[in-house]
């Protein structure tokens, strides 16, 4: 009894000394990465521009003096101390469309994104871990869907299930999982013949723990870099959508349909601040979410397990 008690405390410890190893490391991984990503400059700038659009747009009502569908006298106003973007051809506030806009905007482009990678990450997790005939399946399923000009099929279901908010989020969401899914199913089939994974299977952990707690992590840095970039995307369909008239429906405001008045040679040529403004928004939240990607990328490179 005393020999087996022994044993019990000897691989009691080994147990305490592989896990507090694991958390230091761990620990040591983020450090690294927090690091790495501080020390690239432009994306710095870039979560620090994206980080201020976000209050922009919550603090929208705030920030604005008029209602963004307030329709007043004063049509195609020139900006000036009152209306500091000018007014539109049935005289709404530029300025309150365009803060208003974002919010619509940036939650298409992050709604869609989370939409995606649940559904990207859990099927690229099984088809990497399983193989064989569910992988085969899923597998021929993502290459149906990407035998099919998206955008294209976007525009389709846009159209049979009516333009908005909704449809827009979750079309975007359904139909971008694909890339992502082969990504984490790249990763997981390198991860789980690793040691550590087989060690798992042996002991008898259950599939989900040994999914969501085991793998899940190691390719946490794919998908995270796979879904900011993945946000500036979904922006930009959002804009071209709303620009063509198949997205965002007016009075609703967002910056790609605040562009489709640069359509009219007269809006473009003499009434600038009609379209600039929008145009320069979805430039600026592309580029600094783009940017976050890549210093995420360069972070998480040579740090994961």
């Amino acid at each position: 009894m005393a020999s087996l008690s022994s044993d019990f405390q000897l691989v009691n410890q080994e147990t305490v000394k592989e896990t507090t190893t694991e958390v230091i490391k761990t620990e040591s991984n983020k450090k690294i990465i927090f690091q790495r990503f501080m020390r690239h400059k432009p994306a710095v700038i870039g979560l620090t521009v994206f980080i201020l659009m976000v209050l922009v747009a919550l603090l929208a009502p705030v920030m604005t003096q008029f209602d963004p569908n307030l329709i007043t006298a004063d049509f195609e106003a020139k900006p000036d101390a009152t209306y500091w973007l000018g007014t539109d051809a049935i005289g709404r506030d530029v300025f309150s469309r365009l803060i208003y806009g974002s919010r619509v905007s940036l939650f298409v482009g992050v709604a869609s994104v989370a939409i995606y990678t649940v559904i990207g990450t859990t099927f690229g997790l099984i088809a990497g871990f399983f193989g064989g005939r569910i992988d085969d399946v899923i597998m021929r399923v993502t290459e149906i869907i990407q035998s099919f000009p998206s955008f294209m099929v976007i525009l389709v279901l846009v159209s049979i299930i009516g333009p908005g908010v909704w449809t827009i989020t979750l079309v975007l969401g359904l139909l971008n999982w694909v890339p992502l899914c082969r990504i984490v199913r790249g990763n997981v089939m390198a991860i789980k013949s690793s040691d550590y994974i087989q060690a798992a299977i042996s002991v008898g952990f259950a599939t989900p723990h040994i999914l969501f707690k085991e793998i899940l992590p190691n390719v946490l840095s794919s998908i995270f870099v796979n879904a900011t970039f993945g946000i500036a995307s979904a922006i930009l369909t959002e804009s071209s959508l709303s620009f063509l008239g198949m997205g965002i429906q007016p009075p609703t405001a967002s910056w790609g349909n605040m562009l489709s008045q640069a359509q009219s040679l007269t809006v473009l040529s003499s009434q600038p601040w009609l379209w600039i403004p929008a145009g320069m928004m979805i430039v600026i939240a592309v580029l600094s979410i783009n940017f976050i990607g890549d210093g995420l990328r360069d972070a998480f490179d040579g740090t994961t397990n």
